[in-house]
């Protein structure tokens, strides 16, 4: 049995945060920088659908997280993606835009008890927290687990794909679908992410000796490296699904 605290409710032993968070994205997620303009804003204003799953013993097993945003239920009229849902959030917030929709962001389970249920525990709480809020909608740019695997597939083909049973092919995605939720629409460039050619090769332990594009760990999609402009450009995509 696991309870849910707001993230903020107090403050987490390192250890206990470190464990949870030991498998988490790769290190070019940071790397997006109108993330890094609008995440202070999201942490501040957004901390109620920041949430943490504690089990017995007082440890945090899993986290989740999201924004609130205005939609008018279309897929056309979806943020772009991840990226954009957090500017859409904080950009409403400063309009006096009442929200409707929560946009979940991630969720993240301590690696040693993955395959528990911590996952569908974790968007159940933020479904959970939507309702309270009266938001009648609850969408997500779900992150393809599997997609690192197959980075030249467009995320367009990869997200129909499916198993004998009919379930995504992608786990992460399934786990969606198990809660009743279904694919709205493909998010190609769902983050942007842009750094030099040193720092790609810090983060990717590569080396990129010319200009072109290279498949690099953990990437959903493939790297550009312009080497006379001394930059690399990722962008990642997601798979915009929503729960019913």
């Amino acid at each position: 049995m696991v309870k849910i605290e707001r993230t903020d409710s107090r403050t987490w032993p390192d250890a206990h945060l470190k464990e949870l968070f030991s498998e988490g994205f790769p290190e070019f997620i940071t790397a997006d920088r109108l993330v890094k303009e609008y995440i202070g804003r999201v942490g501040e204003w957004f901390a109620d659908v920041n949430l943490m799953l504690v089990d017995d013993r007082d440890v945090p097993v899993a986290s989740g997280w999201g924004v609130p945003i205005r939609w008018d239920g279309l897929p056309k009229s979806l943020p772009t993606g991840y990226t954009q849902a957090l500017v859409r959030a904080v950009e409403g917030r400063e309009q006096g835009i009442e929200p409707n929709t929560l946009v979940i962001c991630g969720a993240i389970v301590t690696p040693s008890l993955k395959a528990r249920g911590l996952a569908g525990e974790t968007l159940k709480a933020l479904r959970r927290t939507a309702g309270q809020a009266g938001w009648d909608r609850v969408v997500a740019p779900v992150r393809p687990t599997m997609k690192a695997r197959y980075p030249l597939t467009p995320i367009e083909n990869f997200m129909r794909w499916s198993r004998e049973d009919g379930m995504a092919l992608d786990p992460w995605i399934r786990t969606h679908q198990r809660l009743g939720a279904t694919i709205l629409a493909a998010a190609p460039a769902s983050q942007t992410m842009t750094g030099t050619v040193a720092e790609w090769e810090h983060w990717t332990g590569m080396t990129f000796p010319e200009s072109g594009d290279y498949v690099i760990p953990d990437g959903l999609s493939v790297l550009r490296i312009d080497r006379s402009a001394d930059e690399g450009v990722y962008q990642e995509p997601n798979v915009w699904m929503q729960h019913s």
